[in-house]
């Protein structure tokens, strides 16, 4: 992943959407339909110049049945889409895009970044029976998949949710990418939940970002004791999501002051480089403690070394450092973002009920 982990940026507003009501049918048929819709496009890889508007992108199609369109009202930065505009991830996110082969053009250009929309549903195919035209929807559009900085978006029905209620499509368009992020280290790969995180101790390293403030908040939700490690100018925010204590990184050696606090039994780390080589001797040791990363060399390895050498030296590293700590007594583990319509469900819950808040981070 990235070195600072997947940080939300301000939800662009509505800018590339245009007026007009969606249809009500569930299947686009309808002369009224447009061949094409304005979007933000690259046709190669490179720096901000590759950025290029134009109304001529295809509109999107349902191409199965379990699919929807949403009109997007807004959508988000996060610096995967700066990294993916400069190349990053493009052997194994092509493989993805056309696993046989079967497409006529060798190419996935021009390609739309933005990964995070709200919106609402346009079109669903004939299996969606959980939406309806006209909804009120947010999402997290995978990597492989066409983005979001355009006037609609084409999701799998398993990857969208009701947005909450309580935000506004802008406020929403923050959230979905880091939550399903910060849920997928937490909850599916790290193990915590409503049921057994009360009372755990959580170091979140790079908790000023947009997975470390959402982070923050979702297992203080649990019940859980945080400690934040951030620059002095983001303390107050930390503290006003929850963290217990707060780290200023720069204010010493980060590892010494950490050593002087009671061992952790879940560390996620946004930051990655050399704190993986200390981070983990600050868990509990045969507890069941947990280290989480979500900087990881698996989209850079293929990039390098191609679709199967990447895989095997990707599949060495991880393994070589799980079975590593295992004999030390903690576990070591590797996270991604993880698109999931049922999660972000649960995600609105806890922002509906006040106990998760849309935050501008501060990086």
């Amino acid at each position: 992943m990235l070195s600072r982990g997947a940080v939300s940026g301000r939800a662009l507003r509505g800018a590339v959407g245009s007026p007009g009501s969606p249809p009500s049918r569930g299947l686009r048929a309808s002369t009224r339909v447009p061949s094409a819709m304005p979007s933000w496009v690259i046709d190669r890889y490179g720096p901000n110049d590759v950025l290029r508007f134009t109304r001529n992108m295809v509109f999107p199609t349902i191409n199965f049945p379990n699919e929807v369109i949403i009109k997007v009202h807004a959508a988000s930065l996060n610096p995967i889409d700066l990294s993916m505009r400069s190349g990053y991830g493009a052997t194994a996110l092509n493989m993805k895009r056309d696993p046989l082969k079967l497409k006529s053009m060798d190419t996935e250009f021009p390609l739309t970044l933005g990964r995070d929309v709200s919106g609402v549903v346009m079109e669903c195919g004939l299996n969606v029976s959980y939406f309806k035209p006209g909804d009120e929807v947010w999402a997290a559009i995978p990597p492989w998949k066409q983005g979001t900085l355009s006037e609609f978006v084409v999701a799998s029905g398993n990857e969208v949710s009701f947005k909450p209620k309580c935000l506004s499509h802008t406020e929403a368009a923050s959230l979905p990418y880091v939550g399903l992020t910060a849920w997928s280290a937490v909850n599916q790969v790290g193990g915590l939940n409503q049921s057994n995180c009360s009372g755990k101790r959580v170091l979140i390293l790079g908790a000023s970002g947009g997975v470390g403030t959402f982070a923050i908040q979702l297992v203080k939700a649990w019940g859980a004791h945080v400690t934040a490690v951030c620059s002095h100018d983001a303390s107050t925010l930390m503290k006003k999501l929850g963290a217990d204590d707060v780290i200023d990184y720069k204010s010493g050696n980060l590892e010494q002051q950490l050593k002087t606090l009671p061992l952790f039994d879940f560390i996620l780390d946004n930051v990655g480089g050399s704190t993986e080589n200390w981070a983990l001797d600050l868990l509990k040791k045969w507890s069941g403690a947990t280290y989480v990363t979500l900087v990881t060399p698996f989209l850079i390895n293929m990039d390098k070394l191609g679709v199967a050498d990447g895989m095997l030296q990707t599949g060495v590293t991880v393994g070589s450092k799980t079975v590593k700590h295992l004999f030390k007594g903690v576990h070591y583990r590797w996270a991604f973002f993880m698109p999931s319509g049922p999660s972000l469900d649960e995600i609105a819950e806890l922002v509906d009920s006040g106990k998760v808040l849309a935050v501008s981070s501060s990086g």
